[in-house]
């Protein structure tokens, strides 16, 4: 697929632990390739945005309706041909499994960082609703992605644009974008 967007779908889950930069870096790419930007946050049921407020970490069961509906919006995209970049934690494999579902179009980009880098982004984003204090419950959470899913593995000790280039890059070489 070119980067003007006139071939087949492609999906981008762009995943990590919350202040990784997933939105800000699905945003540089869909700006760079043209295509959609969602970010998952949005497909949250009030009740689990409450719950991260509270600082109470969600869990399988808050989260799987939460994931059903972001595939199914990936879904929606690839049924009408609108390649989509999807800013999501994705934290687990099996949170994964059901956002890809064994799609050869939809990739992962993991958005990888210590802790302490990830902190400080925290401690300077201001109105977020997820607290700092949920960090070491993602970060526990956490099961990078392992070489069979193929991802992209990005870390994120760089700015933006060198991140977003890192990213196009890797696509261009072995997927989407030759």
């Amino acid at each position: 697929m070119n980067a003007g967007g006139d071939a087949a779908f492609c999906a981008l889950i762009v995943m990590g632990v919350s202040g990784s930069g997933k939105s800000t870096i699905a945003v540089a790419l869909g700006q760079r390739l043209g295509w959609i930007v969602e970010d998952a946050d949005r497909f949250h049921a009030e009740s689990n945005i409450d719950k991260m407020r509270a600082g109470i970490a969600l869990n399988d069961d808050d989260r799987r309706p939460w994931l059903r509906a972001i595939a199914a919006e990936i879904g929606r995209r690839r049924a009408n041909g609108t390649s989509v970049i999807m800013a999501c934690s994705a934290l687990k494999r099996a949170y994964r499994d059901i956002l890809v579902q064994g799609h050869s179009d939809t990739r992962i980009v993991y958005l990888r960082g210590d802790r302490s880098l990830i902190m400080s982004r925290l401690k300077a984003r201001g109105d977020h609703f997820m607290p700092q204090a949920l960090l070491e419950s993602q970060l526990a959470t956490l099961e990078e992605p392992t070489e069979d899913e193929g991802p992209i593995v990005v870390d994120i000790d760089a700015s933006v644009d060198e991140i977003t280039d890192r990213i196009v890059t890797m696509l261009d070489a072995g997927w989407i974008l030759s």
